[in-house]
């Protein structure tokens, strides 16, 4: 006989916090026996991080959690896991909502969850709570979370609008609020931020099937890594257009440098990978929202890997660099994809290929490329 399996836990997060509640208000009067935690992080700066278990009925238990290395998300992750062991050893819980506090990003509480829960814990489904009147203005939000007193820790440096953006394109069920200040452009921004999403409305009977439908720590992780992404493809509706840019030749890195403001501020989103001429071996990961930008070394590129070393790379890795593979370059190349309302897609376009290399540098070679101004050094190299 097989194992009995663990508590299904599903996840709910999301900043849009009135339409996070609804989603877990719906779940817990569609689940019976289903129990919500959360931890409100508002008061972290005091020392402590509040939980509060609650059912259909209302509050269960409220009690008091201290931080953990001054990082309140640390507190979450050390006290979530007992808690939920706890409601799985009692065998009266049917479903365990984990509703995250507003700016708490999926990804990092569903690899704790799968990673630690053992046999007692099944983490089911993650589901971004969104209201899709909200989804731009949060998008274009520039603020630091620290101004929007929404900060996790005293180091957290991350936007509202990046952080978004992630808690957004990481989960795979959209739960949608019925919201009537929202348009068609709302919605058409929604569907091609996350197109591979199912998009739930909150108020039907699929909420409860989609929260228990199951969930694959590794395969969402994989989706979101640079170097394979399941980026959007090219779209254009109501008045939303998503532009698509490949190419394989290099960017010239002080050119791409003095262009990077225009770039990251000509869409509400852009994300992808890029080389630069002067390193020619990394991959480099393109992250910006709300105009700022995130430029990172996400490891080399498998070109510049031993034969031997690919049998550990993993297949969706593998399978993604054979879609861009080129004869010269193999899998370095250019893919990045922005996604706007009002979209200059043609200007977009020149501005993109005017940082390549041109014919001449391109036909120096790749000793000549390593001796180009390495304007990327400040960002990349920063300790």
């Amino acid at each position: 006989m097989g194992r009995e399996p663990g508590l299904p836990v599903v996840i709910v997060a999301g900043l849009h916090a009135e339409a996070r509640a609804e989603v877990v208000d719906r779940l817990l009067n569609a689940v019976p026996g289903s129990v919500a935690l959360h931890h409100d992080l508002a008061g972290a700066s005091d020392g402590t991080v509040l939980r509060l278990i609650r059912d259909a009925a209302g509050t269960v238990s409220r009690g008091e959690t201290p931080l953990v290395n001054d990082c309140a998300c640390c507190a979450l992750r050390e006290d979530l896991v007992p808690e939920l062991e706890r409601l799985a050893d009692g065998g009266l819980t049917r479903l365990a909502v984990v509703e995250l506090w507003d700016s708490v990003e999926p990804k990092a509480m569903a690899e704790v969850i799968a990673g630690h829960g053992g046999d007692r814990l099944t983490l089911t489904n993650v589901i971004t709570a969104v209201d899709p009147a909200l989804v731009l203005p949060c998008l274009v939000n520039g603020d630091d979370l620290s101004e929007a007193g929404l900060a996790a820790a005293a180091t957290d440096q991350r936007t509202v609008g990046d952080t978004w953006a992630r808690q957004l394109e990481y989960a795979p069920v959209l739960a949608v609020v019925d919201n009537g200040e929202a348009d068609d452009e709302d919605r058409a921004l929604l569907a091609q931020l996350h197109p591979t999403a199912r998009r739930v409305p909150a108020d039907s009977g699929e909420l409860a099937e989609a929260a228990l439908a199951g969930f694959d720590v590794e395969a969402a992780a994989a989706a979101q890594h640079p170097a394979c992404a399941l980026l959007p493809q090219e779209a254009d509706e109501a008045g939303v257009t998503t532009f698509v840019w490949r190419r394989h030749r290099p960017f010239h890195p002080e050119r791409l440098y003095q262009a990077l403001e225009d770039l990251c501020c000509a869409a509400a989103r852009s994300r992808g990978r890029f080389w630069l001429a002067d390193r020619p071996d990394t991959l480099l990961a393109w992250d910006a929202a709300g105009g700022a930008l995130c430029v990172e070394n996400a490891g080399p590129w498998l070109a510049s890997l031993p034969d031997a070393a690919w049998e550990m790379v993993p297949p969706m890795r593998r399978a993604a660099a054979a879609l861009d593979w080129h004869p010269d370059h193999g899998d370095c190349c250019q893919h990045l994809v922005f996604t706007s309302p009002g979209l200059d897609r043609d200007g977009l376009g020149r501005l993109l290929d005017s940082c390549l290399l041109t014919d001449a540098e391109y036909a120096s070679g790749r000793e000549a490329w390593k001796h180009l101004p390495a304007a990327f050094d400040a960002l990349l190299d920063a300790a």
